[in-house]
């Protein structure tokens, strides 16, 4: 069952990263097609920048050991920036492979979150 989890961990850890970082990247660099997609949906093309940066920040610490308690703040701001990314094309109407990379990457950060090994976890404590 551990061993199970460990690569469910890693494939949905690692996923997640590679798509958090290649659209991190692009926006940080203010590629045009991540900036058509950013105004289609109605955002102001500076915030491609603040999503950007704080993509590759989550990963990095994710991926990194230690930091238990940043990682839990990456995570959540990964999750809010997926479902948010989600919710935004749905509302304006898009669907089909405009919603596929924010609904997969959602997945895999939960995934990741769900299966991560115990020592990437805050110990919890009774009063």
């Amino acid at each position: 069952m551990e061993k199970r989890n460990l690569i469910i961990y890693w494939t949905a850890t690692v996923l997640m990263s590679v798509g958090m970082l290649g659209s991190g990247i692009s926006q940080v660099l203010q590629v045009k097609a991540m900036a058509d997609i950013l105004t289609h949906l109605g955002y102001p093309v500076y915030f491609m920048t603040i999503i950007g940066v704080w993509k590759v920040l989550g990963v990095i610490v994710i991926l990194l050991p230690g930091f238990k308690l940043i990682k839990e703040w990456a995570y959540a701001g990964l999750f809010f920036t997926m479902t948010g990314a989600l919710v935004s094309h749905l509302i304006i109407g898009d669907g089909g492979k405009a919603i596929v990379g924010p609904l997969f990457q959602t997945v895999f950060i939960i995934l990741s979150w769900y299966y991560r090994p115990v020592s990437r976890k805050i110990a919890l404590t009774v009063l």
